[in-house]
């Protein structure tokens, strides 16, 4: 068990049956009764975001998350496969495990298996990876410094708002946290 006073962001715990992830917390001392902690929780298992207050002092068990390299195979339907590098074994996965990250993974990219209980809760996504554009609307010539965005769509399916000097083959990098557009890679 863990106290209100332990709390850091990145830190798992559980809660009400559910894991969740400490997005961000603030103590507050409201002028009267005792001091809360204002938290914001990412539900591992879902993806949700929820704002929750504790009591200060409350406790709360903690959660270890194991870890584990794996590299994204392919893909067969609603089922994603993923290899064990040092034992070659594959793991099967469905798609309501992966999140939105599924729209961001392309064959061989390295990835970060998550396991509670030796029971597989979810995946994560290197923070930045390097897409090639399939398809997007011709831009203006000399526009670069505009901050107009166009749609492309990207080798792996996903759709994400680009700048207008994008073309058709250029390589990206996206940010896998939030689905946006970083730089051109």
């Amino acid at each position: 068990m863990i106290s209100t006073a332990d709390f850091r962001n990145g830190m798992s715990i559980e809660y009400e049956g559910n894991i969740y992830s400490i997005v961000e917390f603030q103590h507050h001392k409201p002028g009267k009764g005792g001091a809360i902690v204002r938290t914001k929780l990412k539900n591992l298992h879902t993806g949700a975001v929820i704002n929750k207050p504790f009591r200060s002092g409350d406790k709360v068990e903690r959660a270890i998350i194991e870890k584990e390299k794996k590299q994204f195979l392919y893909k067969d339907g609603n089922i994603y496969y993923f290899m064990d590098s040092e034992t070659y074994e594959q793991i099967p996965l469905d798609v309501k495990l992966l999140g939105d990250g599924v729209k961001f993974l392309k064959e061989n990219l390295e990835i970060e298996l998550l396991k509670h209980k030796n029971s597989i809760i979810g995946v994560e996504l290197p923070n930045f990876v390097d897409l090639k554009v399939t398809y997007t609307e011709p831009g203006l010539r000399g526009d670069r410094v505009s901050s107009a965005n166009k749609p492309a769509t990207l080798e792996t399916g996903a759709l994400v708002q680009v700048p207008l000097f994008i073309e058709i083959d250029d390589v990206l990098r996206i940010d896998t946290r939030t689905g946006e557009y970083i730089q051109r890679a």
